[in-house]
């Protein structure tokens, strides 16, 4: 069934607002009847150019500093870790928003009624309604990549006037000002970020309307007394077209736009998002009520613990999560940050930036297994910029070989740290994570293309790491300094440290990094000359390991932690995203990883929504529907805004895309040794079914559940090759014959590329 957005009133706020995007460009539209207004993104509008910020006292200090956390002397290693190997200066480039536009109408007398505001995400289409002074009016607003511009189209039965500008960026701004072109008016609004090398941009916005001419005043564009107008606008920069003029480059936009009808624009719009977000859909109990209740009024129910309005907001949800990607993050733009692209302040909560400590990886969690593999694209050419940068920052921050990122990394690639906040600043392991993702796109797609080209930065990262690691006491190799993330121990002598040798998430990622390495080597045939190092060093990795509490260590030390309640749960990243943990192959550690998450819940963890989110992806990774269904019941019930934006607070998309990952996850996992279905089914999903979830190897499912029996599985093998699937209790038919399990409880059977498998249940 269609699944829309929508409300009966305006926006008031950001979080009341939609949002439209087209990968590079993006808005919130606020939909009042008489003043629409729109905030604007470029995902390339930035506070300045590239720069090194690598602290020049670091290379000749930070094994001294090494020195101390081994020896215990925790407060004089942050000490001196403060002054000598924070960024100089500390803070990286931040996003900013690019301006505002506002249409003021002049519509007939009266006040509006039946007023409608909705976002339809099966069509990425945004659309205002009400009647007024005898008339009937509609807008329509949509973000199209195929025209890399923003439309809006306004009609009526009665004549409308409208007075459309650009303005807002604090006067952060050169010129704001309507230009006569050979093609008519534009209003043009250009300006350029602080720096030696930074951005410039220009937007340009055109009208067209069909009974009446377009005029100017002032600084406005003008359509009187019309039936129908259509507005275009366009943004340009020299991050994306350095050699270029982006004044020149906006105007092409929109005038090669305006010299199409809208029906043939609002046409290759549909065409090009259907093409993406029609691939996948779901369906839980209650998906009707969504239609029926405003998505406020939803919520507000959700959050009265309503069960039939949980459930309809939870599919909701994840088609929203769906949308966002698609409206985020496209083949050519940059990679979704901490607000997506949806930004409208000069000063973003933590700059905006990608903040690659969990965060920016969980933006792209949904990309391949809810069928976007596009759509992480452009996190793959960030991470070659990142990696470049690391090569740097590895030789004159450590002097070493290889390349290295720390918590946060911007649009040119910066990877020194950022911040002076000991217990997140120090940690050089964010380029490792984000690495990850190239094994992880690979598995889903069997791109060996992909994976040749992308070969080089697992390379690097691992080479760095190969010369980083040092012995500790009990001959474990581990990282140092470092820290797990953000969090904070207690020393037995009462002292608290961020500082110290071989975190459990370091060991873990590093792990799985070198594991990676060796798998791409392997299939690419490559024999690179890394390989017995990496094996080696593996061997000597700290694993995980069970604690006082019955909970996975944080630290090499069983350390206290001084927030026991703390939103990150780094040692846990064996469980999800990584599969070092399961409860199948594992047990004993997945019934300690269980304790770990039952600890932090106790002690009021999850209190974020991105790390609630990556909660209920933990429980589906530990089969127990129950508590991921819980986790995604508070996610929706404390951390969502009006407009489901996910909320830190404030507004932080991670939790959107997390959210949407563990839905998947709940229904469908990809492991190592094989793909379960319907994993945590909870109690309050009894029927259901979904179409187009992926899975490792290149398989492509579409399930239906009955009274939490699975009745019909179709499996589309992309590749052929051999599928193993764990399929909850009972007897199944395959292509109308009787199966029979293998001794660990797995149905096998070999696939030819572009087969299809139907199961179904007995």
């Amino acid at each position: 069934m269609e699944q829309t957005v929508w409300f009966r009133q305006p926006a008031d706020r950001f979080e009341e607002a939609f949002p439209i995007g087209a990968g590079r460009l993006g808005a919130m539209v606020y939909g009042a009847p008489e003043r629409e207004f729109l905030q604007l993104n470029e995902d390339s509008v930035w506070s300045g150019g590239k720069r090194s910020r690598v602290n020049p006292d670091a290379r000749e200090n930070w094994r001294e500093i090494r020195r101390l956390v081994m020896e215990g002397r925790i407060a004089e290693a942050e000490k001196r870790a403060f002054t000598q190997m924070q960024g100089c200066p500390p803070n990286m480039r931040h996003y900013m928003p690019l301006g505002d536009l506002t249409l003021r109408l002049t519509l007939p007398d009266g006040a509006p009624e039946d007023y409608r505001r909705s976002l339809s995400l099966d069509d990425a289409l945004c659309t205002v309604s009400f009647r007024q002074g005898g008339g009937v009016f509609r807008r329509e607003i949509f973000a199209s990549a195929a025209a890399q511009c923003i439309v809006l189209h306004l009609t009526g039965t009665v004549p409308f006037s409208l007075a459309a500008s650009l303005d807002g960026r604090d006067d952060y701004y050169d010129r704001n000002a309507v230009t006569e072109t050979p093609e008519g008016f534009a209003l043009l609004f250009d300006g350029g970020s602080g720096g030696e090398g930074g951005i410039r941009f220009c937007a340009a916005l055109r009208a067209d309307a069909s009974d009446s001419p377009v005029t100017r005043s002032g600084n406005q564009l003008c359509v009187e007394n019309t039936r129908e107008a259509t507005l275009v606008f366009a943004a340009r920069t020299s991050y994306y077209h350095p050699d270029g003029d982006p004044e020149t480059l906006a105007l092409a936009d929109v005038n090669a736009a305006l010299h199409l009808s809208y029906d043939a624009l609002k046409s290759a719009h549909l065409r090009d998002y259907h093409a993406l977000y029609q691939r996948t859909a779901l369906t839980l109990p209650d998906a009707a009520l969504s239609a029926e209740l405003p998505t406020d009024a939803l919520l507000n129910a959700a959050k009265e613990n309503n069960p039939r309005a949980l459930n309809a907001l939870l599919g909701l949800y994840f088609s929203f999560g769906r949308y966002l990607m698609i409206a985020g993050s496209r083949a050519g733009s940059l990679p979704l940050n901490l607000q997506g692209i949806w930004n409208a302040d000069m000063w973003p909560a933590w700059g905006g930036r990608f903040t690659v400590n969990i965060n920016t990886e969980m933006n792209y969690w949904p990309a391949e297994s809810c069928g976007l593999p596009e759509c992480h694209l452009p996190l793959f050419a960030l991470l070659r910029r990142v990696m470049e940068q690391g090569r740097q920052t590895a030789r004159d921050m450590y002097g070493l070989h290889g390349s290295v990122c720390h918590h946060n990394t911007d649009l040119w690639g910066d990877t020194a740290p950022q911040d002076l906040w000991m217990p997140a600043t120090v940690w050089p392991t964010g380029g490792a994570w984000l690495a990850l993702h190239i094994m992880e796109h690979y598995r889903y797609t069997h791109d060996r293309g992909f994976l040749a080209e992308h070969f080089d930065i697992l390379y690097e990262f691992a080479l760095f790491f190969t010369e980083y690691l040092t012995e500790d006491a009990q001959g474990n190799l581990v990282t140092c300094p470092s820290v797990s993330p953000e969090n904070t121990y207690c020393l037995q002598s009462g002292e608290r440290g961020c500082l110290c040798a071989g975190p459990s998430m370091d060991s873990q990622i590093i792990r799985q990094l070198y594991s990676d390495l060796i798998e791409a080597d392997a299939i690419l045939g490559r024999k690179c000359d890394l390989i017995p190092t990496l094996r080696a060093q593996s061997e000597k990795l700290p694993k995980p390991e069970i604690g006082k509490y019955g909970q996975i260590m944080e630290w090499a030390v069983d350390y206290d932690e001084a927030e026991p309640g703390h939103r990150h749960i780094s040692q846990l990243f064996a469980l999800h995203p990584a599969h070092q943990i399961s409860p199948r192959r594992t047990p004993a550690l997945a019934d300690a990883a269980a304790a770990t998450l039952k600890r932090r819940l106790t002690h009021g963890g999850g209190h974020t929504g991105w790390s609630c989110a990556w909660i209920a992806n933990m429980y589906a990774r530990l089969n127990d529907g129950a508590a991921a269904f819980s986790a995604m019941t508070k996610l929706i019930q404390d951390s969502t805004n009006p407009n489901l934006f996910d909320m830190h607070p404030p507004f932080q998309i991670d939790g959107n895309f997390g959210g949407t990952a563990a839905i998947a996850e709940m229904l469908l996992r990809s492991d190592p040794d094989g793909i379960t279905l319907l994993p945590a089914l909870p109690d309050a999903w009894k029927s259901g079914a979904f179409s187009g979830l992926c899975a490792y190897g290149g398989f492509v499912l579409s399930a239906e559940w009955r009274a939490h029996r699975l009745t019909a599985l179709t499996v589309h093998s992309q590749f052929g090759g051999i599928c193993r699937l764990y399929l909850p209790a009972g007897a199944y038919l395959l292509g109308g014959k009787s199966t029979e399990k293998e001794a660990d409880g797995s149905l096998q059977f070999e696939t030819v590329p572009k087969g299809e498998y139907h199961l179904t249940a007995i």
